[in-house]
């Protein structure tokens, strides 16, 4: 296979024309009488796609790709560090047409949940093209903020019909950060009393650490996930907690986990699925060995903004990920 820098004009227009080879689908263990073990067993068989398949998991009842497309492309937010013409340059290439033909050019790769933001878009392109895509939105309860703007927020998302909601990383990290995890727990409790699976997001590892300690009965994390080996990471003596909160000397907008290792070795114990983003630290790694570093080290999905010319290979690049990572120390918990 060609290396990620050097695909040209004709390999992306052959890559959109081929079709996906189909989905493999994950069956869900839960209520089907067989046991934990057993459970545990098909799960890491399933985890395993055939060849060139989308492989899945499931989240509540919905049948998510553990590929999912990042919501930062849609909302118009890019991470690009001191490359000013970066953002303008991008937005001026995502146009709504082009935001729907990405999401056509993602189902038809297997693709089939946003992470995060683009809703309006994902109803848009379900309606005009008669899509199935799904997004998995963040709601974002903040400091004294009143208890019923919180429920309305999720009570939109549930009438909307989303298959889960997660609390914003950002909000994660805020009220993790303030002490105020109990806010973050009536949100996930909220969300879950209307049938709704509900998540938390965070930069931060101590926002599961955190809620694990406080036995927030949330489905699922959304935690931050990348190597460190790359030359606009923070060096490590200049790397402290929510530095991406305060900033600071050395810190890029490319650092998103401050302690990989630790992640990942906390997150072994954690029963719950584990959606993993910016596992290509904005763009700073490789898809090849971004995919392989998150899905190896326990990752259950991973969402990653992706342009349509990168969607064909990255998918790939997902599958094969995936595949090879049978054997890792995490079991597969999606």
């Amino acid at each position: 296979m060609e290396n990620e820098n050097e695909l040209t004009r004709r390999d992306v227009l052959g890559r959109l024309a081929a079709a996906a080879s189909g989905a493999c689908a994950l069956a869900a263990a839960q209520g089907s009488g067989i046991s934990a073990a057993q459970a545990a067993e098909q799960n890491a068989q399933q985890a395993s796609p055939a060849p060139g398949a989308m492989p899945y998991g499931t989240i509540g009842k919905a049948k998510i790709s553990r590929l999912m497309l990042g919501g930062n492309l849609v909302s118009g937010c890019m991470h690009s560090r001191d490359l000013h013409y970066v953002g303008p340059l991008f937005r001026a290439y995502m146009t709504e047409q082009k935001i729907l033909e990405t999401f056509k050019l993602a189902e038809q790769h297997g693709i089939n949940t946003v992470l995060e933001s683009g809703a309006a878009f994902v109803k848009r392109y379900n309606k005009e093209f008669g899509g199935h895509m799904q997004i998995i939105p963040s709601i974002h309860p903040t400091q004294g903020q009143p208890e019923a703007e919180i429920k309305d927020e999720i009570k939109q998302w549930v009438d909307s019909g989303v298959p889960a909601v997660y609390v914003w990383g950002v909000a994660g990290d805020t009220l993790v950060r303030t002490g105020e995890v109990d806010r973050i727990a009536k949100a996930v409790e909220y969300a879950k009393a209307q049938g709704l699976p509900a998540g938390v997001g965070g930069h931060s590892l101590q926002v599961p650490m955190t809620c694990e300690k406080h036995k927030v009965p949330c489905d699922f994390y959304v935690k931050t996930f990348h190597g460190d080996g790359y030359p606009s990471a923070t060096p490590k003596a200049q790397r402290k907690e929510y530095i991406w909160l305060d900033g600071g000397p050395g810190w890029y907008d490319s650092m998103w986990c401050i302690n990989p290792e630790e992640t990942a070795e906390f997150m072994k114990g954690v029963t719950k699925p584990w959606i993993a983003f910016k596992v290509l630290a904005a763009g700073s790694i490789l898809p090849r060995q971004g995919f392989s570093y998150a899905f190896n080290n326990g990752a259950d999905f991973i969402g990653v903004g992706m342009f349509d010319f990168q969607i064909p290979q990255n998918c790939e690049l997902a599958e094969q990920a995936v595949r090879r990572a049978k054997d890792r120390p995490r079991p597969w918990r999606a």
